[in-house]
């Protein structure tokens, strides 16, 4: 039911009551019963109202203030005990963390940054202008990129390394697609001779590489990420991150054998591993990417440190792969040939491991399919056999029917002779003028023949 309105005030005043209270005498109850309705509908006037308020403003400003010493810590550089006049490039690099692009891109369009940016882009527009005026081959070009790292190098600038980092990477982004197997080079031959190449050694197995990698499942991991890792150096433009791609398959790999043997792995088995990744990934345009990152990329980076490791294993493995033969997989050379041609003896059946007494349906379905491809394999391989044991026998019979043939054509010659009384055409012509002397010219002819 709503309220009353023609009800009279508790207070027996003369106004009207709602909620058994007139306006004035509602205005004018106990303060007992109304901080509540004071805070909500004026704010403004009541001393609790003024303490929330400021409890609030300090907690926002707190959490503010938190808030901006969290982003200055991640991006605030380290402050000198001094601080010295500016020099063009030395606030990029010490306001920098390593490997922080966007940062380095962002700092470039600041007054006092502009010379970096200046001699960046100056070097990139006079090499392009260069290069459409006179061809220039890749071995110049790299030695004119290289030599803009050296004048870079050679300044007296605070944090050269972390500057040469994103130097290199502005650069090269920019030059990528004009630089990166170009049509007059020789890389994209390379690369299909390679592919092939690996193609060819798909048979190549841990066992014959010798490589210390069990069939663990974390195993598997390490190695399925060690070949997306390599993978993914194609789709890299800066030489940085195409050896930062190469770095990361490197600690798979050996994060693998440390799972595998719980020791340190030894340098020979991270080779062999490698070796074993690239055959399994086919990486594609390997050798651009490698003549890339060579002619390219600064040459302290490919000479010291972790990735200059890596990625001189990198190029050995290539090497290995291209002159791989027999001896080198402790085979023959006809057993070699043999898995060349796809005529190689299969491989010898594993033994079958029990499943294990918690084995749901889906594993038990999983090891009898398993087992089915085992046995389509077996068989294929027998029919394949059979296939060439009848061509071989096939052929053997059209060669022995042909000699055969041959030799009794060279035994029993066939001459064929033409009769001496046949008539002529000029006879005939001549004779058998009428309808009559025809039909009995033909008639004669039949006779003969």
């Amino acid at each position: 039911k709503g309220p009353n309105l023609n009800s009279s005030c508790r207070r027996l005043c003369t106004g009207r009551a709602c909620q058994g209270y007139c306006s004035k005498c509602w205005r004018e109850r106990s303060p007992r019963q109304q901080p509540s309705f004071s805070l909500c509908f004026r704010p403004e006037s009541g001393a609790v109202s003024g303490i929330t308020f400021s409890k609030f403003e300090e907690k926002k400003s707190s959490e503010k203030g938190r808030r901006v010493s969290t982003v200055r810590k991640l991006f605030a550089s380290k402050i000198g005990s001094k601080r010295g006049p500016a020099t063009p490039g030395a606030h990029t690099s010490a306001s920098i963390r390593p490997g922080d692009f966007n940062e380095f891109l962002k700092s470039l369009r600041k007054p006092s940054e502009q010379i970096v940016q200046k001699r960046c882009l100056h070097f990139i527009h006079r090499l392009q202008a260069t290069a459409v005026r006179l061809p220039l081959s890749l071995g110049a070009q790299s030695d004119l990129v290289q030599d803009f790292y050296q004048n870079i190098t050679s300044q007296s600038l605070e944090h050269t390394e972390r500057m040469m980092d994103n130097v290199e990477k502005f650069i090269m982004t920019r030059l990528y697609c004009s630089v990166f197997c170009p049509d007059d080079s020789e890389d994209e031959q390379q690369d299909l001779v390679l592919q092939r190449r690996i193609r060819s050694l798909h048979w190549v197995t841990l066992q014959l590489l010798q490589v210390p990698l069990t069939e663990r499942s974390e195993v598997t991991e390490h190695l399925d990420s060690a070949i997306t890792a390599i993978i993914e150096v194609d789709a890299k433009r800066a030489p940085q991150d195409k050896l930062a791609c190469v770095s990361r398959c490197s600690r798979h790999i050996f994060s693998g054998l440390r799972v595998s043997s719980q020791e340190p792995a030894a340098a020979d088995d991270f080779l062999s591993s490698l070796i074993y990744v690239v055959l399994k990934a086919n990486p594609p345009r390997l050798q651009s990417n490698i003549q890339y990152i060579v002619r390219f990329c600064h040459p302290k980076r490919l000479m010291t440190g972790e990735a200059g490791y890596y990625f001189t294993n990198l190029c050995c493995a290539v090497a290995f792969i291209e002159k791989l033969d027999g001896p080198s997989l402790n085979l023959t050379h006809e057993e070699f040939a043999e898995y060349m041609h796809g005529r190689g003896k299969a491989a010898a059946p594993k033994p079958e491991r029990p499943l294990p007494d918690g084995a749901g349906p889906g594993v038990r379905r999983m090891h009898r399919n398993l087992q089915l491809l085992a046995e389509l394999s077996a068989r294929q391989e027998r029919i394949l056999r059979n296939a060439r044991e009848l061509e071989s026998e096939l052929l053997e019979w059209t060669r022995s029917v042909r000699e055969e043939v041959e030799e009794t054509i060279r035994k029993f010659p066939l001459h064929i002779k033409r009769p001496e009384n046949i008539p002529s055409t000029t006879w005939f012509a001549q004779t058998c003028r009428t309808a009559d002397q025809r039909r009995e010219g033909f008639a004669l002819i039949i006779n003969i023949c």
